[in-house]
C-alpha cells in the first residue's frame, strides 16, 4: 500500500507565463513589471506581490540570443554570397553591428521567457514547498 506524502499544487499555465516574460511582465499577473532596469529582475511584483527574486535565469538566456542571431546572421551571409560577389566591407559595417546589437534587443524578452517557464514550473525559489534557494551557496 502506497501513501502519497504532500500536497497537490495548483497549475500554472506555462505557455501564459512564458508570453507574459517575452512581454517583460510578471510571469504571474501579466501586469507588473518584470525587471527594474534593463535586466535586474524587481524583487516582488508591484501588482500581485509574487517573489520575484528567486529567478536564475544566469547564462541560458544570452545562449538562447547568440543562437538566434548566429543563425540569422550565417544566413544573411549566406544569401550575400550566393547573389554574387560581395565587398569584404559589407560585412564589416552590417554584420558586426548586427552581431552585437541583435542579442541586446533580444535579451530582455528572452530572459523573462526564461523567467515565466522557471515560475510555471514552480524551479528553484518558485516552489512554494521547498526553503529559500534564491541565495545559492555554490
Amino acid at each position: 500500500m502506497a501513501v502519497e506524502i504532500g500536497f497537490v499544487r495548483e497549475q500554472r499555465s506555462l505557455w501564459k507565463a512564458i508570453g507574459n516574460g517575452v512581454l517583460c511582465r510578471c510571469p504571474n499577473c501579466g501586469k507588473g513589471k518584470l525587471f527594474r532596469s534593463y535586466l535586474k529582475i524587481n524583487d516582488t511584483c508591484a501588482e500581485c506581490g509574487e517573489k520575484l527574486s528567486a529567478a536564475r535565469a544566469d547564462d541560458f538566456p544570452p545562449y538562447i540570443a547568440i543562437f538566434i542571431v548566429g543563425h540569422i546572421l550565417v544566413g544573411w551571409m549566406l544569401h550575400a554570397e550566393m547573389s554574387g560577389p560581395v565587398d569584404p566591407m559589407l560585412y564589416v559595417w552590417t554584420m558586426i553591428p548586427a552581431a552585437i546589437v541583435l542579442p541586446l534587443i533580444m535579451l530582455p524578452s528572452i530572459k523573462g521567457a526564461v523567467i515565466g517557464l522557471q515560475w510555471a514550473n514552480y524551479m528553484y525559489g518558485f516552489d512554494p514547498t521547498r526553503g529559500d534557494t534564491s541565495k545559492s551557496d555554490v
